[in-house]
């Protein structure tokens, strides 16, 4: 009872106080527990928060691996379209490559074909020029026979006018080498003129007949290719007139030649086709002995004539000619 009672009695205080001590624990506890689940919850966030840098490192170590892989992609593709753009622009180069010896062969095919042409022409034109050459050939030898026969034939026609001359007693001068004939002028003319005097006249009507009848016999006549009346003059004088002079004394005494009675048609023809006449006026003077001019010598009238032997040496040579051409 003492001791109910002796409880009893405590103070409310004491009660209080005790009961404020249990709930501090309780707040303490409490407290520590909430310490303890923050610390846990930061411990947790901390872990939380490791492994999730980790996993973003691991993002971002495979991020750079897949972007350095995508880089390299890249660039393995840009060098493969690169490569590609390569191949494209050797094959358009070969194409055209392919084209231009396409083009080469065409020319060549064409170029071929007319080669064989020509070939064919040529073939044509050698059997042309064989024909040709062998015509050429007869013709050679018909000149060469021609040339034979005229190597005589000055000869014989200077030797035929001498004589001539010397039995009709015409005093005339003959060059023995070429056949020209010197009559002298101051027969035919006065001094300074040139129409023919009388003495002339009678002179001409001797000479001609003889000189033509040599020329134009049927031995010579078609070896006759010009006959060339040439007039000269002394030193008298100037040049021009001179020449003027001779070229007048040479046509005067063409003219009679041609219109002089006796020659027959035909003769006339055959004369103005081959007849010529000239004036040297004082160009080949004739000299003295002692080097002085003969001023009555210079002053002649010459006749002289040209034989076709000059034509046949250059027909032969336009023959030979042609011939060497052929034979290339």
């Amino acid at each position: 009872m003492t001791g109910r009672g002796y409880s009893a009695r405590r103070p409310r205080g004491t009660d209080a106080g005790a009961h404020w001590i249990s709930y501090s624990d309780m707040m303490a506890s409490m407290l520590l527990v909430f310490v303890l689940a923050v610390v846990y919850s930061v411990y947790q966030y901390y872990k939380i928060l490791d492994e999730k840098t980790r996993e973003i490192e691991a993002q971002q170590v495979a991020l750079s691996i897949a972007q350095t892989e995508a880089e390299n992609e890249r660039k393995n593709n840009e060098a493969f379209r690169i490569q590609l753009q390569s191949q494209e622009e050797e094959l358009q180069s070969a194409r055209i490559i392919l084209l231009s010896k396409e083009e080469e062969l065409k020319e060549s095919q064409e170029s071929l074909a007319l080669a064989e042409q020509d070939l064919a022409n040529s073939q044509i034109i050698l059997l042309q020029r064989e024909q040709q050459v062998a015509e050429l050939q007869e013709n050679l030898n018909a000149t060469q026979l021609k040339i034979e026969a005229l190597v005589g034939i000055r000869p014989k026609i200077i030797s035929d006018l001498s004589n001539a001359l010397a039995y009709n007693n015409i005093d005339a001068t003959i060059d023995q080498k070429t056949g020209d004939i010197k009559l002298k002028s101051y027969v035919f003319f006065d001094t300074g003129k040139y129409v023919i005097k009388q003495e002339g006249l009678e002179l001409l009507n001797r000479f001609l007949p003889v000189y033509l009848s040599v020329l134009m016999q049927d031995d010579y006549k078609e070896y006759v290719a010009e006959i060339i009346i040439e007039g000269h003059t002394d030193s008298t004088g100037s040049y021009l007139s001179n020449l003027k002079l001779s070229q007048e004394r040479a046509l005067a005494v063409a003219n009679y030649c041609l219109e002089m009675n006796g020659l027959s048609n035909s003769m006339k023809q055959k004369l103005q086709k081959i007849m010529t006449a000239t004036g040297r006026s004082m160009s080949d003077l004739v000299y003295n002995a002692d080097g002085t001019e003969n001023p009555e010598a210079s002053r002649r009238v010459e006749f002289k004539f040209r034989l076709i032997d000059t034509q046949m040496l250059q027909q032969m040579n336009d023959i030979l000619l042609a011939n060497s051409i052929g034979q290339q």
